[in-house]
C-alpha cells in the first residue's frame, strides 16, 4: 500500500455495497452491512437505514457520512478490513 492514498470514486452498487477506486487505480467493493449489523452502538446502527446510508460522499479523498458521523480509515477501506471496528464510534 502506498504511504498516502485517496479515494477518487465512490459509487453505491448494492444496498450496502460501495465500489471504491483509489488514486493508485486499485479498486474495492465494500459491503458495509455486516459491520453495521454487528455493531451494538446505536449511532452506528442508525446507518442501517438505507436512505441514510446512501447519503455518503467523498470529502478530501475520504468516504464520509453526515458531518463525519461515520467514516473509516482509508487504509482499512483499501484492504477491505472493517471487521475490527464493531463497537466503536468511528468519527467524533
Amino acid at each position: 500500500m502506498p504511504d498516502v492514498i485517496n479515494i477518487t470514486n465512490a459509487k453505491q452498487i448494492g444496498d450496502y455495497q460501495i465500489f471504491l477506486r483509489f488514486d493508485d487505480e486499485s479498486e474495492q467493493v465494500i459491503n458495509f452491512k455486516p459491520f453495521l449489523s454487528r455493531s451494538r452502538h446505536p449511532a452506528i446502527r442508525e446507518w442501517l437505514d438505507l436512505a441514510k446510508f446512501s447519503t455518503f460522499r467523498l470529502e478530501y479523498g475520504e468516504l464520509v457520512w453526515g458531518d463525519y458521523d461515520l467514516c473509516f480509515p482509508i487504509a482499512d477501506l483499501y484492504r477491505n478490513e472493517l471487521e475490527h471496528f464493531h463497537d466503536l464510534k468511528l468519527c467524533a
